[in-house]
């Protein structure tokens, strides 16, 4: 197949109403309607929604927002609070069985603020109902080097129950694990509590322990999601408590918790740090060390010092390494428009603008008496107040701080960017997994705003009183889009040929075309998600991802696209933009250019390449859906192809399944490895009719050979998947 090229001065809309199969639009697209909801400082509006607006043409001047999601930065994983001690406590004891469903029910599925990730305490924290405690306590002068003792204790009482309970309403709940303090028989004052330091020769058993805390959760169906190493590790607090410098919590990974937790096959990821936004030097010397950091996944921060640009001193420093915000607590006595602007501004906008994948605040819920508590503060609040007489709840501002944001922004939605002004009208966008976009404006300024938001070409107005907050919501006008785990024929608007590898080439560097579609393998694509909002284009024939000739960081106009094995570059990674009409732009990620052919070429053989994006048809693509993506895994047309897909078929950090369940169900996921042993168990994942899109996280499990076992309503599934790291 020859490679053929028109002069790159034919027109860009020559010739397209002769095009054979094209078909266009008779009509415009409707109108896009945006669903917003306000709370204001006065309280008039809490969480209210609004009328509906709808996008129009972008005209006249005046204050804009603009919205990319040509920009993306971080993915984020939810938005929530801690389940303290005390907090499990009043859900569990000082609630009616009808009252707590009521409450959680509000607090965690989509009838309320939806919430999707909750931190707790690893035993006692300054909030327990039950004084000081951890997992393996022992009589003064006693040790227990092989923690035959182990046992999650006093958390079975309140915390177990709960934490499972609320993972009933939302499956998709991501759980951390944060300790105040080692056994006391760990430290080096071995009876303190409150303060003081591990003993290094207890690093191994503190590893261990950790391990089995992971491997107790998830044996109680409550997979965690993270484990930090040590609260406010800077601080001996005046409750239970311990210190940890930076130079030990370096040894402690790269030489004990790093090794155990690869030992026993743990993907729950190990962050660092774990104090306030002042000291971005601690989570930075641990990374420094590169023995150390090959174990975090990344650093985490409160908000009581500095501000919260510092989360972005240490991104850009290590902008491989990921940051979650933990805490921050409400204060009993401060005024609701303050701390809604506070919070806003700082929390929900503040830390996702500055890198945070999640923004949780402190205790879940409180009493009336801002308790129990357990040496902590007595002034906090909690997200919710339960009067522990009648059971009857007070929403509080950080309820609905939280709420612009959980019940909107899905866990895996990805930041993109938007115009802010601190002080003025301050915001922070999102993309959902589903294509639908996520606006939260605060107006933190002294007077009312009106502005128009922008947003692919297209514009609608708003107005916000000052301290007001509100939160824009709106879906793709066309219908729905190119999905992960589906087969695709992609197409040349200008020419109505198909992007195809010259040749059926099985080999790297294989040539990107255009040709006239013949059904064949080398012209059929599957979508496989990349993270971020980007995705991988394979080739079905070759099993190779659409690449660029040039490798990880190419820059130039002309630069060939070809077909290379997965390596994790960016220049493998596409993101796929609605333009008007049912066609798609491609963006690499390595470059910022669109996918193109190549002198507006109508002819077989036209050769597929990258340029700045100029809106012709030769940068348009469509997308016709040819089915469920198959897999090198499984016999394609077999029924078990068609209820499971598992891509990539190499995974690294992450592996991805589509289940397509025919009814609501719970499944089991497990890995074993070639010896048979369990490495990997999520006992719980539900499941909606149709298309169930999960991640597996492997990037903790050795490189090898696994079976992974899906266990369904309709029986046990089984695929031979690979992790390579």
């Amino acid at each position: 197949m020859k490679t053929l090229a028109l002069p790159p001065t034919r027109p860009l809309w020559a010739g397209l109403a002769l095009l054979a199969g094209l078909t266009l639009p008779a009509a415009p697209l409707r109108a896009q309607t945006v669903s917003s909801w306000m709370t204001t400082g006065d309280q008039s509006k809490l969480l209210q929604a609004q009328p509906a607006v709808s996008f129009g043409a972008n005209s006249g001047a005046g204050t804009t927002i603009n919205v990319s999601e040509g920009t993306t930065y971080q993915t984020i994983d939810g938005f929530g609070a801690s389940l303290t001690g005390s907090s499990a406590y009043l859900l569990n004891q000082k609630l009616s069985a009808a009252q707590r469903d009521a409450l959680l029910n509000d607090l965690f599925t989509g009838s309320g603020i939806r919430l999707s990730f909750l931190r707790h305490s690893m035993g006692a924290s300054d909030f327990s109902a039950y004084g000081n405690y951890t997992y393996n306590d022992k009589p003064s002068g006693q040790t227990d080097p092989n923690l035959t003792s182990f046992g999650l204790g006093r958390d079975l009482t309140d915390v177990v129950p709960m934490l499972k309970a609320i993972r009933g309403k939302n499956g998709s709940l991501k759980i951390m694990g944060t300790p105040w303090t080692a056994p006391t028989w760990m430290k080096e004052v071995p009876t303190q509590w409150n303060g003081g330091w591990l003993s290094t020769a207890w690093y191994q058993a503190y590893a261990n322990y950790f391990v089995k805390y992971v491997q107790a959760m998830q044996a109680q169906g409550l997979p965690v999601y993270a484990v930090t190493l040590q609260n406010e590790p800077l601080y001996a607090a005046p409750y239970v408590s311990m210190r940890m410098d930076a130079g030990n919590q370096a040894a402690f990974l790269k030489n004990n918790i790093g090794p155990a937790f690869r030992s026993a096959g743990l993907s729950t990821k190990l962050i660092a740090y774990d104090h306030n936004w002042d000291r971005p030097d601690y989570p930075n010397a641990i990374f420094a060390d590169a023995a150390a950091a090959q174990y975090a996944a990344g650093s985490a921060f409160h908000g009581y010092g500095g501000t919260v640009s510092q989360q972005t001193a240490t991104h850009n420093a290590y902008p491989n390494k990921d940051i979650w915000f933990t805490e921050i607590s409400g204060t009993v006595g401060s005024s609701f428009a303050g701390d809604l602007r506070w919070h806003l501004s700082n929390i929900i906008i503040g830390t996702t603008r500055n890198w945070a994948k999640s923004a949780l605040e402190w205790n879940l819920a409180l009493d009336q008496n801002n308790g129990p508590t357990n040496g902590g503060c007595t002034d906090c609040r909690g997200v919710v107040t339960i009067h522990n007489g009648t059971g009857s709840v007070t929403r509080n501002v950080e309820y609905y701080a939280l709420g612009h944001a959980s019940k909107f922004v899905d866990p895996g939605a990805v930041r993109v960017a938007s115009d802010s002004q601190s002080g003025g009208l301050e915001t922070v966008a999102f993309r959902n997994p589903d294509g639908s976009k996520v606006l939260i404006v605060l107006n933190n300024g002294g007077g009312a705003s009106t502005f128009k938001v922008v947003w692919n070409g297209q514009a609608f107005t708003a107005s916000l009183p000052a301290g007001a907050v509100a939160t824009y919501k709106w879906a793709n006008a066309t219908t729905a889009g190119p999905a992960v785990g589906r087969l695709y024929r992609i197409t040349s608007v200008n020419s109505g040929k198909v992007l195809d590898m010259a040749g059926l080439s099985t080999s790297n560097g294989g040539q990107a075309q255009q040709w006239t579609y013949g059904g064949t393998s080398n012209q059929q694509w599957k979508l496989v998600d990349s993270g971020s909002g980007y995705v991988r284009l394979v080739n079905l024939h070759s099993n190779k991802s659409l690449d660029l000739a040039q490798g990880a960081s190419p820059a130039a106009n002309g630069t060939l696209v070809q077909q290379f094995d997965w390596n994790s570059n960016d220049s493998q990674r596409w993101l796929i933009t609605a333009e008007n009409g049912g066609a798609y732009r491609l963006t690499n990620k390595a470059s910022g250019k669109v996918l193109d052919v190549d002198g507006v070429s109508t002819l077989d053989g036209a050769r597929v390449h990258q340029w700045d994006w100029a809106g012709g048809n030769n940068q348009k693509w469509t997308f016709t859906d040819l089915g469920a993506a198959r897999t090198a895994l499984a016999t394609a047309g077999s029924v078990a192809d068609s209820r499971l897909l598992v891509y990539p078929t190499v995974a690294d950090a992450d592996l991805h399944l589509t289940y397509n369940a025919t009814s609501a169900q719970t499944l089991g996921l497990s890995l074993i490895d070639l010896t048979g042993r369990l490495v990997l168990r999520e006992t719980v994942r539900p499941a909606v009719p149709g298309a169930n899109n999960l991640t597996l996280p492997v990037a903790g499990l050795r490189n090898g050979v696994y079976l992974l076992r899906v266990a369904t309503a309709e029986g046990q599934l089984t695929r031979r998947v690979v992790v390579a790291h």
